[in-house]
């Protein structure tokens, strides 16, 4: 006997607020046709504007074959001239897709929000529509899912496979490591699997950002294009005035007493101090800031 188990729509609408599903993240893709990563206030130092899907000679090596008039002889093949005593040139392979590496955070202080959905839930849908954003124009599509006890690179890929496959990690995190992973080493692992030329996109709420940390996002930006995205929660911006709050993460329980000045404020220092160092970050690196509350609507933010 088959029974129609009936789904509770708050229970499921609640679920939704603080946990991402894969239908949810491959019903992006619609959204995902309106956004443009082919624009041109996104600028790297070293590979310009990024306006075509076509960016020249590309950099993997193809073939070597026998030198023709008018043969740039910076690709002459000096090792296959001397062995066959002819001069070969080297041809390389036209890349026409771009890289896209979407690094997104899923510590503990992602799991959390006063308002809207989790910033957990917010980053994965963020990613999800740079994903179908990049498969939609032809890119490779690859990224990193870090936590404190998991750190893991994906390879840029091609197709709609390549999007569903980063999609499922982002719903199914791995196996906790035994390993412990700071902000500074997850980004010093981003510089040594992002591709030169790639366009790399971090999604965070960059806790623990530090010197090390941004030395390596300043290493990152001088062959990478590096967009920077900030996602809060509104209470983190502004905080209550009067009156006790209550929080917990299912284990423990926090109060918090509105009463305290002293708290408050040091607390919205930490958060200014934060926001004040990833936009001087971004200025003085020529990088692209996005900030994204925890209440706003992700494409609008991208947008």
């Amino acid at each position: 006997m088959l029974f129609n188990k009936q789904i509770d729509p708050v229970r499921q609408s609640r679920h939704e607020l603080v946990s991402v599903s894969l239908k949810t993240l491959i019903d992006l893709a619609k959204l995902a046709s309106s956004l443009n990563l082919h624009h041109t206030q996104l600028r790297s130092r070293q590979s310009g504007g990024y306006m075509s899907r076509f960016k020249g000679r590309g950099m993997e090596f193809d073939e070597a074959r026998l030198y023709q008039p008018g043969d740039d002889i910076r690709s002459i093949d000096w090792r296959v001239t001397a062995r066959t005593g002819k001069p070969h040139t080297k041809v390389f392979r036209e890349e026409r897709e771009r890289p896209v590496f979407i690094s997104v955070d899923n510590r503990l202080t992602m799991h959390f929000a006063t308002r809207g959905v989790f910033k957990s839930v917010l980053a994965a849908k963020l990613a999800g529509l740079l994903a179908w954003t990049a498969e939609y124009h032809g890119d490779r599509i690859g990224g990193q899912l870090f936590s404190e006890h998991e750190c893991r690179e994906l390879k840029p890929q091609n197709g709609r496979h390549a999007v569903l496959r980063f999609l499922n990690a982002l719903v199914k995190p791995q196996e906790p490591q035994s390993k412990a992973f700071t902000l500074d080493q997850v980004l010093a692992r981003l510089n040594q699997h992002a591709r030169p030329g790639s366009l790399v996109y971090i999604i965070s709420d960059f806790r623990g950002i530090n010197d090390q940390a941004e030395t390596h996002i300043a290493n990152l930006s001088q062959h990478c294009e590096v967009v920077l995205i900030f996602v809060y929660d509104p209470l983190e911006s502004s905080l209550p005035t009067k009156g006790r709050y209550r929080f917990t993460d299912d284990e423990r329980d926090v109060v918090i007493d509105a009463s305290d000045q002293q708290r408050l404020l040091s607390y919205q220092q930490r958060f200014d101090q934060r926001l004040q160092r990833l936009e001087l970050i971004a200025k003085k690196q020529g990088l692209t800031f996005i900030q994204c509350s925890t209440s706003e609507d992700p494409l609008q933010c991208l947008r």
